[in-house]
């Protein structure tokens, strides 16, 4: 995953994983702000209580004010 791009984000380093997928340091290449990317591997992606959770998480994180990292939720569904 580090070096691709997922729209207008750029994957630079992995911060950690979990339970629930990985969370990577981006780069928004139109705001040229630092970001948090959390990506669901496919069979937690497929299961719709996890899905629930995740954008409930992903809602939560995009109301926080975080100094110089980007607080905006994106979710892409393959």
């Amino acid at each position: 995953m580090i070096g691709r791009n997922l729209g207008r984000y750029k994957i630079v380093e992995i911060l950690g994983f979990g339970g629930m997928g990985a969370v990577y340091k981006g780069v928004d290449e139109v705001n040229h702000r630092q970001v948090a990317i959390k990506i669901l591997p496919p069979e937690q992606a497929s299961d719709p209580e996890r899905m629930k959770r995740f954008l409930r998480e992903a809602r939560a994180v995009a109301r926080l004010h975080l100094g110089s990292w980007s607080s905006s939720a994106t979710v892409r569904r393959r």
